[in-house]
Order: structure tokens, then sequence, then C-alpha cells
């Protein structure tokens, strides 16, 4: 891909790293098995490869780190999350991180909606109380300046 991904094909690259975190924590696959198995199938077809591996390895090389940044913000220990909430939880730790040219606003609705299509009824209630609190602790500055951030990529 050339250029400047588009809104879609990180949207796409952000529904099959779900996917691939969910599979990666119930299964104990390698990072190379699970980059193989998604690059073989269709889940990132028109996505934003290089996205996809950068966010998922960091996410596998430093999930106890992530989850040390939202601990605190839960009313639950994180071994009481479901499996996607915790993926959903480490993916928007990782990118509000890492990715501070993504908008914060951005980010979380982009995992809010995932956990609208793949987590339990009304936990994107839940993601998206975390990630708020989150993205005060992780983007102060930006999160400073609300209304002078733009919603989009």
């Amino acid at each position: 891909m050339t250029g400047k991904p588009s809104i879609w094909a990180r949207r796409k690259s952000r529904r099959a790293l779900v996917q691939a975190v969910y599979q990666w924590q119930v299964s104990a696959n390698s990072y190379g098995n699970i980059v193989e198995d998604f690059r073989d199938g269709d889940a990132l077809r028109k996505a934003d490869e290089a996205f996809f591996c950068e966010i998922l390895t960091h996410v596998v090389r430093q999930a106890d780190g992530l989850d040390k940044q939202f601990q605190p913000l839960l009313d639950r220990d994180i071994d009481q999350l479901d499996h996607v909430e915790r993926a959903i939880l480490r993916l928007a730790a990782a990118e509000l991180g890492e990715r501070i040219d993504i908008p914060y606003k951005v980010v979380i609705d982009e995992y809010v909606e995932l956990a609208k299509t793949f987590g339990a009824q009304d936990s994107h209630k839940y993601i998206n109380g975390v990630l708020d609190k989150l993205a005060l602790r992780l983007r102060a500055v930006e999160t400073a300046h609300k209304g002078d951030i733009p919603i989009s990529e």
C-alpha cells in the first residue's frame, strides 16, 4: 500500500487485530503463526497490513505493560475480563501509547465500535469508560484540548 492508508484500511486492520489478539490469548499461538493465518485468509485483504503487524507485535511483546496501564482503571481484576474485552483494551492501550499520530477520539471510537461487534451486550459502555480514562493518562496534552481535535485520521 502506498501513501497514507485509508480510514477503511485501518478499520479493517483493527477488526482483524481484535480477532488476532483474541486468538493469541486463547490459543497461545506464536506471533508468526497468527500473522501467517491472517495473511492466508481474507482478513487482511484491503487492510493496512503494516499497521496490523505493528500493533499486533506491540501487544504480543508488551501485554503485561499494557495491562498495567489500564488495570487501575478497572473495577475488577484483568483475569475477570472476557477475552474480547481484554484484547480490545490491550489494542487500544497500544495504539493510544504508540500511535500519537492517530487522534485519541478515533482510537476510542473505533474500539468501542468493535466492542459492539465482538463483545458481550453493553461491554462497549465499559470499554468506553475505561478508554476515556486511559486517554486522559496517556494523551494528557491532547485531551486537554478536546474541542480542538478533529475526529478523523
